[in-house]
Protein backbone atom coordinates (compact mmCIF):
# COMPACT_ATOMS: atom_id res chain seq x y z
CA UNK A 1 0.00 0.00 0.00
CA UNK A 2 1.22 3.50 -0.85
CA UNK A 3 0.62 6.97 0.59
CA UNK A 4 -1.56 7.85 -2.41
CA UNK A 5 -3.88 4.93 -1.57
CA UNK A 6 -4.70 6.30 1.88
CA UNK A 7 -4.30 10.06 1.49
CA UNK A 8 -7.18 12.47 1.57
CA UNK A 9 -7.00 14.73 -1.51
CA UNK A 10 -6.10 18.30 -0.55
CA UNK A 11 -9.28 20.33 -0.10
CA UNK A 12 -8.45 22.97 2.49
CA UNK A 13 -5.25 24.84 3.24
CA UNK A 14 -4.03 28.04 4.84
CA UNK A 15 -1.94 30.95 3.59
CA UNK A 16 0.89 32.48 5.64
CA UNK A 17 -0.98 35.80 5.84
CA UNK A 18 -4.20 34.29 7.24
CA UNK A 19 -4.90 35.35 10.81
CA UNK A 20 -5.03 32.79 13.59
CA UNK A 21 -8.72 33.62 13.96
CA UNK A 22 -9.31 32.66 10.32
CA UNK A 23 -7.12 29.58 10.75
CA UNK A 24 -8.95 28.21 13.80
CA UNK A 25 -12.26 28.77 12.07
CA UNK A 26 -11.04 26.73 9.09
CA UNK A 27 -9.57 24.02 11.35
CA UNK A 28 -12.97 23.69 13.05
CA UNK A 29 -14.95 23.49 9.81
CA UNK A 30 -12.56 21.90 7.28
CA UNK A 31 -13.84 19.17 5.01
CA UNK A 32 -12.55 15.62 5.12
CA UNK A 33 -13.96 13.90 2.12
CA UNK A 34 -17.54 15.10 1.70
CA UNK A 35 -18.17 16.03 5.33
CA UNK A 36 -17.25 19.13 7.30
CA UNK A 37 -15.76 17.54 10.38
CA UNK A 38 -12.80 19.77 11.15
CA UNK A 39 -9.15 18.74 11.20
CA UNK A 40 -6.30 19.02 13.65
CA UNK A 41 -3.83 20.55 11.21
CA UNK A 42 -3.60 22.06 7.75
CA UNK A 43 -0.80 22.76 5.31
CA UNK A 44 0.23 26.35 4.73
CA UNK A 45 0.81 27.16 1.05
CA UNK A 46 2.27 30.31 -0.47
CA UNK A 47 0.73 32.20 -3.42
CA UNK A 48 2.38 29.70 -5.82
CA UNK A 49 0.96 26.70 -4.00
CA UNK A 50 4.34 25.79 -2.48
CA UNK A 51 4.30 24.21 0.99
CA UNK A 52 5.82 26.65 3.50
CA UNK A 53 4.56 25.15 6.76
CA UNK A 54 1.88 23.37 8.74
CA UNK A 55 -0.44 24.81 11.34
CA UNK A 56 -1.78 22.40 13.92
CA UNK A 57 -3.81 22.57 17.11
CA UNK A 58 -0.52 22.31 18.98
CA UNK A 59 0.81 25.43 17.24
CA UNK A 60 -2.33 27.28 18.36
CA UNK A 61 -1.84 26.05 21.92
CA UNK A 62 1.77 27.23 21.84
CA UNK A 63 0.58 30.65 20.64
CA UNK A 64 -1.48 31.14 23.81
CA UNK A 65 1.08 29.59 26.16
CA UNK A 66 3.54 32.17 27.49
CA UNK A 67 7.13 30.90 27.28
CA UNK A 68 7.76 31.89 30.91
CA UNK A 69 5.32 29.16 31.96
CA UNK A 70 8.07 26.59 31.41
CA UNK A 71 9.92 28.14 34.35
CA UNK A 72 7.05 27.90 36.80
CA UNK A 73 4.93 25.42 38.64
CA UNK A 74 1.29 26.42 38.42
CA UNK A 75 0.72 25.58 42.08
CA UNK A 76 -2.27 27.22 43.72
CA UNK A 77 -2.12 30.44 41.74
CA UNK A 78 -5.35 31.17 39.89
CA UNK A 79 -4.89 31.28 36.15
CA UNK A 80 -8.61 31.54 35.38
CA UNK A 81 -9.28 33.47 32.21
CA UNK A 82 -5.62 33.71 31.18
CA UNK A 83 -5.90 31.45 28.11
CA UNK A 84 -9.03 33.23 26.92
CA UNK A 85 -7.38 36.62 27.38
CA UNK A 86 -4.25 35.64 25.46
CA UNK A 87 -6.36 33.95 22.74
CA UNK A 88 -8.08 37.27 22.06
CA UNK A 89 -4.71 39.04 21.89
CA UNK A 90 -3.18 36.57 19.40
CA UNK A 91 -6.29 36.22 17.18
CA UNK A 92 -4.90 38.71 14.64
CA UNK A 93 -1.40 37.20 14.52
CA UNK A 94 -0.47 35.80 11.12
CA UNK A 95 -0.24 32.05 10.56
CA UNK A 96 3.36 32.56 9.39
CA UNK A 97 4.30 33.66 12.93
CA UNK A 98 3.23 30.41 14.64
CA UNK A 99 3.23 27.68 11.97
CA UNK A 100 5.72 24.84 11.97
CA UNK A 101 8.16 25.52 9.16
CA UNK A 102 10.13 22.28 9.06
CA UNK A 103 7.53 19.95 7.54
CA UNK A 104 8.14 16.31 6.67
CA UNK A 105 6.47 15.32 3.39
CA UNK A 106 6.11 12.08 1.47
CA UNK A 107 5.62 11.36 -2.21
CA UNK A 108 2.47 9.61 -3.35
CA UNK A 109 4.42 6.46 -4.15
CA UNK A 110 5.96 6.25 -0.64
CA UNK A 111 5.33 2.90 1.03
CA UNK A 112 3.11 2.74 4.07
CA UNK A 113 6.13 1.64 6.15
CA UNK A 114 8.05 4.75 5.06
CA UNK A 115 5.10 6.88 6.17
CA UNK A 116 4.86 5.12 9.54
CA UNK A 117 8.62 5.54 9.96
CA UNK A 118 8.34 9.31 9.42
CA UNK A 119 5.34 9.59 11.74
CA UNK A 120 7.10 7.75 14.55
CA UNK A 121 10.57 9.27 14.19
CA UNK A 122 9.36 12.84 13.61
CA UNK A 123 6.42 12.54 16.04
CA UNK A 124 3.89 13.84 13.51
CA UNK A 125 0.26 12.89 13.06
CA UNK A 126 -0.18 14.07 9.47
CA UNK A 127 2.01 14.10 6.42
CA UNK A 128 1.49 16.24 3.34
CA UNK A 129 1.67 14.08 0.23
CA UNK A 130 3.45 15.80 -2.64
CA UNK A 131 3.78 15.12 -6.35
CA UNK A 132 7.03 15.07 -8.36
CA UNK A 133 7.12 18.88 -8.47
CA UNK A 134 6.68 19.23 -4.71
CA UNK A 135 3.06 20.39 -4.95
CA UNK A 136 0.84 19.18 -2.10
CA UNK A 137 -1.81 16.84 -3.52
CA UNK A 138 -3.17 15.34 -0.32
CA UNK A 139 -2.79 14.67 3.37
CA UNK A 140 -2.02 11.38 5.07
CA UNK A 141 -3.44 11.23 8.56
CA UNK A 142 -2.26 9.00 11.40
CA UNK A 143 -5.84 7.85 11.92
CA UNK A 144 -6.11 6.56 8.34
CA UNK A 145 -2.80 4.70 8.63
CA UNK A 146 -3.97 3.20 11.93
CA UNK A 147 -7.23 1.99 10.38
CA UNK A 148 -5.35 0.44 7.44
CA UNK A 149 -3.16 -1.43 9.92
CA UNK A 150 -6.12 -2.61 12.00
CA UNK A 151 -7.94 -3.70 8.84
CA UNK A 152 -4.93 -5.82 7.86
CA UNK A 153 -4.77 -7.30 11.37
CA UNK A 154 -8.47 -8.13 11.49
CA UNK A 155 -8.56 -9.60 7.99
CA UNK A 156 -5.58 -11.81 8.77
CA UNK A 157 -7.07 -12.92 12.08
CA UNK A 158 -10.48 -13.58 10.56
CA UNK A 159 -8.99 -15.76 7.80
CA UNK A 160 -6.93 -17.61 10.44
CA UNK A 161 -10.06 -18.17 12.53
CA UNK A 162 -11.90 -19.54 9.50
CA UNK A 163 -9.07 -21.97 8.79
CA UNK A 164 -8.74 -22.99 12.42
CA UNK A 165 -12.51 -23.18 12.76
CA UNK A 166 -12.83 -25.46 9.77
CA UNK A 167 -10.09 -27.72 11.13
CA UNK A 168 -11.82 -27.75 14.49
CA UNK A 169 -15.18 -28.50 12.92
CA UNK A 170 -13.69 -31.34 10.88
CA UNK A 171 -12.15 -32.92 13.98
CA UNK A 172 -15.41 -32.48 15.83
CA UNK A 173 -17.31 -34.08 12.96
CA UNK A 174 -14.87 -37.02 12.95
CA UNK A 175 -15.41 -37.56 16.66
CA UNK A 176 -19.16 -37.77 16.27
CA UNK A 177 -18.99 -40.53 13.64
Amino acid sequence: MKAKDLMTPLQEYLRPDNTLKDAVNLLRTAKRGEERVGVKGLPVLDENGKLVGMLSMRDILKAVWPSYMSLMDLGDFTWDGMVESIAKKVADKKVAMVMTRDVMTVRGDASLMECVDHMIKKNVKRLPVVDKTGKVVGMLYERDVFFAITKAMLEENSSMLKVEGSKFNNKEDEGEK
